[in-house]
């Protein structure tokens, strides 16, 4: 069957653009025009009552990252709260997770798989 195969783009509104794309290129590295590493792409609707993000939210984006260690120590040291909860290391066949929040609200999860291709 033929589908897509891939995400091409992530968009959403902002108050602020060009503030808000300058933040996610500081922090995170990610540009305009990104090329990501090949890896794994959740699609996952969540039920409306869900509260894995915040209910006044539509959306969560999950960054993969190679380093999460490393990187929550880059955020923090920029002054960007860091959530982590045990429960998101407890799971050592999915990886790790830790979550942030833009200048606009939006929820970020960091995931570092615990393997290259993911859960299986």
């Amino acid at each position: 069957m033929t589908g897509v195969n891939g995400i091409g783009g992530v968009f959403f509104r902002a108050r602020d653009p060009k503030a808000l794309a300058e933040w996610y290129e500081t922090h995170l590295g990610v540009t305009n025009f990104w090329q990501q590493q090949a890896g794994m792409t959740v699609f996952a609707p969540f039920d409306a009552s869900s509260d894995y993000f915040p209910a006044d939210r539509q959306w969560m984006i999950n960054f993969r990252v190679s380093d999460l260690d490393g990187l929550i120590a880059r955020l923090k040291a920029r002054g960007i709260a860091i959530e982590t909860r045990a429960e998101w290391d407890a799971s050592p066949e999915v990886g790790r997770f830790a979550r942030i929040i833009d200048p606009e609200g939006n929820p970020i999860e960091l995931w570092e798989p615990a393997s290259e291709g993911g859960p299986e």
